[in-house]
């Protein structure tokens, strides 16, 4: 890979431009093209009118964009002129401007930003941020690429390897945002992971993601393809979200190949493409169908196989992964060209014993979970137990991580509680819970969202997938978490998404949902509450947020 042999995110882009100055990056939602020769010019003369701006080599530029031209352009832009590149969410909705711009005051404490490129096309919400924030200076894209302001210096600050490149602020910050701290040499090596493990090959592929660029995985699939020499589509992730099964047919008539997506986006395209209309598509060409992100449920990977056989989707194609902004994305990957496989553990063991042990697949009991492969390129993972050990086969513990990739640190906020650093040895905790089998990783869950109740333990995901297959649920769409009644006693309440109108429908589905969980995991303090469709609050990578869900349960509180 291009980017393994050279020291910075710029020198990679330059690398890019002399191996292939006409591979394309396609934007159809913003109906935008561009070369990488292109891109390369428009970022060089943006850093040229940045450091004209007082930009110096150390400085913090947020970036403010959609998906489109204008991302790339701001982002080497910073970088170009010395700067590390701070993505920043976008709102989730009009709505939520409010909201949206307290969040985004906190991002910009903790990074120390005193910029932020902003893309051309949200002129209009930058206008009505600019209160929000006073003491930062809002920058048009558009008037950097063009040249206009004061010209700067005939050389740029040169950045060196170890130098901060990427503050990517992870998916689930809220009040105390948490910014991982990434360096050229960590981007770099992260990205020649992604390259190694997918095979990437440059007259073969084309990469293709709706993802938001903010994030992680938009950010890094889309430079690991560009560095990669292949064309990249990238399109708006409300692009997706609003029609799926229109996505689907523009990825099957560009030829994409490589596309990353979360669990409940390959559940999206089973719902939004009906059974008959399946052979309309052609999947054929689909080499790699990364799905991360978010725990990955059995059966919603198995329904996409099953769905999507008739269009040439191959169940090999399936890649089930382990990733995180902290390791510039990617952990573990399976072999490539294997079909998913799974263990199917006692539930109860698994929560109760921190142990995984087989059970037939059919057992009442019985969890899937897939196989999440072993280490890309680069990266060495273990897991510990509570004494800081290496954990036994099959035992769960704290899943930690190490390696050239992997951050050294976070940004916070003035007075936010610290953040975990590597210790002596390089060894990161990630807070997530799992066990390794045969060489490779299983994810359990989230160590701070264990439910405990009267001293047990049980995985959220325990409970909600014992419902959310039930008629009723808009979208199977459920979160449990750990709450306390009234009474101060322990217990699990799930908060499920419905579209039920009249009020006994909503009861008898709430008393069946609270009988189904209860009867399955032998707990008899659960409380359900409904909301409305699409009110479950997520990460901005579509992943649902179980603790923010609480205030929501607790609004429209519904016991049963």
């Amino acid at each position: 890979m291009l980017a393994s042999r050279v020291g910075t995110l710029t020198d990679a882009l330059a690398a890019a431009v002399a191996a292939d100055p006409e591979c394309p990056l396609s934007f159809p939602s913003v109906r935008r093209d561009l070369s990488v020769r292109e891109l390369d010019a428009a970022a060089r003369a943006a850093a040229v009118a940045l450091a004209g701006r007082g930009v110096e080599g150390g400085d913090r530029i947020g970036v403010l964009s959609r998906n489109g031209p204008d991302f790339l352009v701001a982002l080497f832009a910073a970088l170009g002129a010395g700067a590390a590149a701070c993505p920043l969410p976008l709102p989730t909705s009009a709505r939520d401007l409010s909201g949206y711009a307290a969040r985004l005051s906190g991002i910009v404490a903790a990074a120390g930003i005193r910029r932020i490129l902003v893309d051309g096309g949200l002129g209009g919400m930058a206008s009505r941020l600019a209160g929000a924030l006073p003491d930062v200076e809002l920058i048009p894209v558009g008037s950097l690429a063009d040249g206009a302001g004061p010209s700067g210096p005939a050389r740029l600050p040169a950045a060196g390897p170890d130098d901060l490149a990427v503050v990517q602020f992870t998916s689930g910050s809220t009040a105390a945002p948490k910014g991982v701290r990434l360096t050229h040499r960590n981007v770099l090596a992260g990205l020649a992971a992604i390259a190694t493990g997918l095979e990437i090959r440059p007259r073969e592929d084309h990469g293709a993601l709706w993802l938001p660029m903010f994030h992680d995985m938009g950010l890094f699939g889309t430079l690991a393809g560009m560095f990669a020499g292949i064309p990249m589509t990238v399109w708006s992730p409300g692009s997706f979200v609003k029609d799926p099964a229109r996505w689907l047919a523009e990825l099957a008539a560009r030829g994409g190949t490589i596309s990353p997506a979360p669990s409940f986006g390959y559940e999206a395209l089973t719902e939004a493409v009906p059974r008959a209309e399946v052979g309309r598509f052609d999947l054929s060409r689909w080499r790699v169908a990364l799905n991360g992100a978010e725990p990955i449920p059995m059966a919603g990977l198995e329904q996409f196989l099953e769905h999507f056989a008739p269009a040439g989707f191959a169940p090999s194609a399936m890649l089930p992964v382990y990733g995180m902004a902290e390791a510039t994305l990617a952990v573990t990957f399976p072999p490539l060209g294997r079909a998913p496989t799974a263990l199917w553990v006692d539930r109860d063991r698994l929560a109760a014993g921190a142990v995984a042990v087989e059970v037939a697949r059919d057992d009442p009991r019985a969890r899937g979970l897939p196989s999440l492969g072993g280490p890309v390129p680069g990266v060495r993972v273990r897991v510990v137990d509570e004494r800081g050990g290496q954990a036994a086969e099959r035992a769960v513990g704290e899943i930690e991580i190490a390696g050239d990739p992997i951050t050294a640190g976070y940004l916070t906020s003035p007075g936010a509680p610290p953040a975990p650093v590597p210790d002596a040895d390089g060894w990161l905790g990630t807070g997530d819970l799992g066990f390794q089998h045969a060489g490779e990783l299983y994810v359990t869950g989230r160590r701070k969202e264990m439910i405990i109740v009267r001293g047990a333990n049980f995985y959220p995901e325990d409970a909600e997938s014992v419902i959310r297959d039930f008629p009723g649920l808009h979208r199977r769409r459920c979160v449990a978490f750990a709450d306390t009644a009234a009474d101060g006693a322990e217990r699990i309440t799930i908060v499920g998404e419905s579209a039920l109108a009249d009020p006994a429908d909503r009861a008898r589905l709430a008393a069946d949902l609270l009988a189904a969980v209860s009867g399955a995991l032998g707990v008899a303090r659960v409380a359900v509450h409904l909301v409305a469709p699409d009110d479950l609050p997520r990460t901005s990578s579509g992943k649902f947020q179980r603790l923010a869900a609480r205030e929501l349960g607790r609004e429209a509180r519904l016991d049963a």
